[in-house]
């Protein structure tokens, strides 16, 4: 074959390891043979001695055989540092193995050949691609069939790297014909390959298959009405990706689309439905698609909401009937979650996922949008059952499609559906009853004001509905009642108050108690969600609230118990100090730190608790003082303890890196400790060894931006609520707060920066005016500053919070910045002149008019924007206002003429505002 051959010993270390992998009863072994395996891949040849086992050791079993294979799928980017001979033999192996004998060794070779093909691109390889399409021709069917199955997945894996010149030619101006040919095969399985290689090209825009659109799409409608789901499903799928990316083509044929995807969303293989229902979805998405879409509502809206009605297969997974609140949970239940770390100042959802727990949905569930399953798993089979009860199928696209539905035409929606919906929400069938009330939760955004006077009428029959005996209709119809908890929470009349709002109340406690572990799980969502638009109005209410919170510490299972955590910070966050009564503190606390001592430093169920109690400690304050020692120390350990792991990690790169999240929140919780009881902590603070305040510098420096990102949340939070503690450590932090501080930064940096700028302008409020020490840091801090508050890419947060420590710094030092005015004046009053009003606003709008008043010339080319921003407040401070109302005077009295002149140009709301407030 080629100049590679094998070393008997390291072969046989190699297979004895495989052979001793397929003992998974004991979990030593197999941590064993995992380290082993891991070892395995330094050698530079290990991938050569994979594919030798694989494509030629016929004396060893089948099944060693493909283990091997499968393991090299799963190191195939060594590939990529092998030797000339390793790579030569590791490509002639593979190709051997695909015509095994067994079909067991042909499918390893085939996945090994799918990713080699992925990794090393077809251009490095093209004797493969030339080889796979070749066998499309061969006298043997299997052959066939096999080969287009790797052309397949490498079309739907990276078709990019297809579409791509090899040696002076385009391989896809002969594939993509050829496959068009293909999809008339008298076998469904070439024709089900051949549409579906076709449909991945779209997305990208490929020209080889553009030149024969026509062509294809023709193809496809003669394939509609094929006798097998398979082929059914790839049309309807290469429908919904020309919809997404050449609408144009299929508008001239809308109608006939429109019908036949109506006729296949009702079809009766799933799989082939659920495609379908994906147009809909994708046509609801696209805003200029709307005007083609609003004359089929009447059609489609209907067919949507009978896709909602549970499958039988649905209802076997779900196994939703039991009373299983004593059942514990299996580990598989559990997802994994990553927190991203606290924010402060104006920070928008720039991120966008904060890591917290994800509040259980009806549909469109949080899929895994993890990697392929790569590691080789022989209990993958047990695992699918867990899988099926939360993928994504047709009941949630078409929940999910009515949405969009009902955000795109809100009342033109709820006109074609009100009578089915009444159908179904008083039919006797419990299925029809929940789908219906599953629909009137997936409208509720889109659809509020055309529901709104129905509510009076369908709340109380959600409430009453809680009753229901079956826990799926009890567990969506909390799900429903939380899509509509912001009307039922309006402070309207104590008439609405005790109609919609206390009776939601005590309705969604009761499901957080229910025997029914899905109920419980969605009866808490719900009451998160409750908790966030009640806000204060929960107050009176919060002994029984907390009573029934309590409780369920005590009932509920693992799982469950993360979402009961957010619900009770959320709960902290909501009412806030109304939680500081000393009944509700003896209520809440003592479960709480029941929990706390029972979990290890490194049990993951400590990351939502720390992130529970960070909301509370904020909440209860003053009255947290009792508890606040052994949460300190133990926040202080983590904080050490991981920087410490880090460390190591850095030192000794192939250990496994440290769970950043213990240390993320860990800071975080300080932060809250430190919001909850400023001084009163310099205790815990002055005590600890190594001090935290250094320990927090060396969090600054972290590689990873969630850490930076608490961290500064801290600094500034420390700031804020225990200055003369941090002062001996600003120096140190500053050097690493100015680098911070990016005009563009990665989207994964924003928030640390963001949080970085808040921080800055609490610390130069603290030093106070013209502090001889802060003054060092004035330029620096600026230079960097302004140049975010300029740059056109930077987030609109980061504008905000840039310009609200500009604001402060030149409170604290005019003379410095107000030269600087002219530069960033017109920036600084567009950034600022939308956000609510509140202190923070207040004290860099103080700041600005001390530069004003410092350089009054600064601001003359920015005078609009000045006074804009000055009549957009609603209320501000007395200290303020009058700011404003000197300035203005001075303008008016310098030049009369010339202000009048200038003011004659504002727009008339702003003229109109400036005379009756501020008589200029």
């Amino acid at each position: 074959m080629t100049s590679w051959t094998p070393q008997q010993a390291a072969l046989q270390e190699i297979l004895q390891t495989i052979h001793e992998s397929t003992d998974t009863r004991n979990a030593a072994v197999q941590r064993t043979i995992t380290h082993k395996l891991n070892n395995f891949t330094r050698a530079p040849d290990y991938v050569a001695y994979l594919a030798y086992i694989l494509s030629s050791m016929p004396q060893e079993e089948d099944r060693i055989r493909t283990i091997a294979g499968y393991l090299l799928k799963n190191n195939a980017r060594l590939i990529l540092r092998a030797s000339p001979e390793v790579l030569t033999f590791v490509k002639s192996a593979v190709l051997v193995a695909f015509n095994d004998p067994s079909i067991m060794i042909r499918n390893a070779a085939a996945q090994d050949i799918v990713a080699f093909l992925g990794i090393l691109e077809p251009k490095n390889w093209p004797e493969c691609l030339q080889q796979l399409v070749h066998l499309l021709d061969a006298p043997n069917a299997d052959q066939q069939e096999a080969a287009f199955n790797v052309l397949e997945k490498a079309c739907e894996d990276y078709p990019r790297k297809l579409d791509v010149e090899i040696n002076g030619t385009w391989p896809l101006e002969y594939m993509i014909p050829k496959f068009i040919v293909l999809s008339e095969h008298p076998s469904s399985k070439m024709r089900a390959h051949a549409i579906a290689c076709l449909s991945y090209f779209v997305p990208i825009g490929c020209q080889s298959l553009f030149v024969h659109i026509d062509t294809f799409i023709a193809c496809l409608f003669k394939r509609a009405s094929d006798e097998d789901s398979a082929v059914r499903r790839h049309v309807c799928q290469a429908l919904v990706l020309l919809l997404a990316s050449r609408p144009e083509k299929l508008m001239p044929e809308m109608a006939n689309v429109a019908e036949y995807m109506l006729y296949s969303t009702k079809d009766k293989q799933e799989n082939v439905a659920l495609e379908a229902c994906e147009f809909w979805l994708t046509f609801a998405e696209d805003p200029d698609l709307a005007p083609y879409l609003h004359p089929l509502l009447g059609k489609v809206a209907p067919v949507l909401l009978d896709c909602m009605v549970y499958s039988e297969d649905d209802l076997l997974w779900l196994q939703g009937d039991e009373e299983d609140a004593a059942v514990p949970d299996k580990e598989t239940d559990i997802k994994p979650r990553h927190y991203g770390g606290k924010s402060h100042g104006f920070e928008r959802e720039v991120n966008g996922d904060d890591g917290g727990p994800k509040r259980v949905g009806a549909y469109g569930e949080e899929l895994d949008e993890g990697e392929d399953d790569d590691d080789y798993d022989l209990d993958d089979d047990e695992e699918f059952a867990e899988e099926m009860s939360t993928e994504w199928n047709l009941r949630k696209c078409a929940a999910a499609a009515l949405d969009v539905l009902a955000v795109r035409f809100g009342a033109d929606l709820l006109n074609v559906l009100l009578e089915p919906l009444k159908t179904k929400l008083w039919s006797d069938d419990w299925l029809q009853r929940e789908s219906g009330i599953l629909a009137l939760g997936a409208m509720a955004e889109g659809c509020i004001d055309a529901i709104e006077p129905h509510l009076p009428t369908l709340v109380p029959y959600l409430i009453n509905t809680l009753n229901d005996p079956k826990p799926l209709v009890r567990s969506i119809t909390c799900w429903t009642l939380g899509r509509y908890a912001s009307w039922c929470t309006q402070p309207i009349s104590d008439d609405h108050k005790n109609t919609f709002f206390v009776p939601i109340l005590e309705g969604l406690l009761r499901m957080v108690l229910d025997n029914n572990k899905r109920v419980q799980e969605a009866g808490c969502s719900a009451f998160a969600t409750l908790e966030e638009d009640a806000g204060p109005e929960l107050a009176p209410y919060l002994e029984p609230v907390l009573k029934n919170l309590v409780f369920a510490f005590d009932k509920y299972q693992h799982k469950n118990m993360l979402i009961l955590y957010d619900a009770v910070g959320t709960l902290a966050d909501a009412v806030g100090t109304a939680l500081q009564n000393p009944t509700y503190v003896e209520i809440l606390m003592p479960p709480l730190l029941k929990r706390w001592s029972k979990l290890k430093d490194d049990d993951d169920d400590l990351i939502p608790l720390l992130e529970c109690l960070a909301s509370v400690t904020i909440a209860i304050g003053p009255a947290f003082l009792p508890y606040a020692g052994p949460i300190f120390d133990r926040c202080h350990t983590i904080v050490h303890t991981s920087l410490l792991q880090y460390q190591a990690y850095q030192q000794n790169p192939e250990m496994d890196e440290p769970d950043r999240s213990f240390l993320v929140v860990a800071l975080d919780l300080l932060s809250g400790l430190t919001q909850g009881l400023g001084m009163a902590l310099e205790p815990h603070i002055a005590r600890s060894q190594p001090s935290l305040l250094q320990l927090l510098t060396v969090c600054l420096k972290h590689p990873h931006a969630a850490v930076r990102q608490s961290g500064y949340a801290l600094v500034g939070d420390t700031a804020m609520n225990c200055f003369p503690l941090l002062r001996p450590h600003v120096s140190a932090i500053m050097q690493e707060l100015i680098s911070q501080l990016d005009p563009e930064p990665k989207v994964e940096f924003i928030s640390a920066c963001n949080n970085a700028a808040w921080a800055v302008g609490e610390i130069a409020l603290r030093y106070g005016r013209d502090d001889a020490e802060f003054q060092q840091w004035v330029h620096p801090l600026v230079s960097r500053l302004i140049p975010i508050l300029l740059h056109p890419k930077a987030p609109r947060s980061l504008h905000e919070n840039a310009a609200v420590s500009i604001g402060r710094i030149g409170l604290m030092h005019p003379g410095l910045v107000a030269p600087l005015l002219p530069e960033f004046a017109q920036a600084w009053c567009q950034a600022l002149y939308e956000i609510r009003d509140n202190e923070e606003k207040d004290s860099a709008f103080r700041g600005l008019c001390t530069l004003v008043q410092t350089n009054p010339a600064g601001i003359t080319k920015s005078l609009l924007w000045f006074c804009n921003a000055i009549v957009r407040w609603n209320q501000p401070s007395a200290e303020l206002n009058s700011m404003f109302q000197t300035l203005l005077n001075g303008f008016k009295q310098h030049d009369a003429v010339g202000w009048a002149a200038q003011v004659a140009t504002f727009p008339p709301v702003i003229q109109e505002r400036l005379a009756t407030r501020y008589g200029v």
